[in-house]
């Protein structure tokens, strides 16, 4: 059975998930590696990865899940904010409400931020929402790490 993997990664992260699927899966049956586009639409099963923007994907995954029509999807992301299943589950939801076919497969993860968001949140007034938002940064960095990737090959034998 044939497979496309499209991605969306803004920082590196969500494509780390992408490479570590396409290593997962038979090379031959891959059709498509990529940003989302047309020419994936061509396979029997699409992998879509995303980062996550304010609680979805960005509009480039939404528009590409809202054209695959029935095709079968298996759903991986990552989030700056993590280690809450609740968390992710939520995100992958509406994430999900964008798919029209059968969802096969769900992954998420934690992923590094870019410095400049650890500046922001320098910035912020002194209090525990500072000190939060600046630990999960920290805590962020390592991520997605080898664990995650673990986790990730294990659901997509799953899925």
């Amino acid at each position: 059975m044939s497979y496309a993997i499209v991605f969306s990664s803004r920082t590196g992260n969500t494509r780390l998930l992408a490479e570590t699927i396409r290593e997962a899966l038979p090379p031959a049956e891959c059709v498509y590696f990529g940003e989302p586009s047309p020419q994936a639409l061509s396979a029997d099963q699409l992998y879509v990865g995303f980062w996550t923007d304010k609680g979805s994907c960005d509009d480039s995954v939404t528009e590409f899940l809202q054209s695959a029509g029935a095709k079968p999807v298996f759903l991986f992301g990552t989030a700056g904010f993590g280690g809450a299943a609740a968390y992710f589950n939520k995100i992958l939801d509406t994430v999900q409400a964008q798919a029209q076919g059968p969802v096969f497969g769900r992954y998420m993860c934690q992923g590094k931020m870019p410095a400049a968001v650890r500046q922001r949140y320098e910035s912020m007034p002194d209090g525990p929402q500072k000190q939060s938002m600046l630990e999960n940064f920290d805590r962020a960095l390592s991520h997605p790490d080898a664990e995650d990737l673990a986790r990730l090959r294990q659901a997509v034998r799953q899925g």
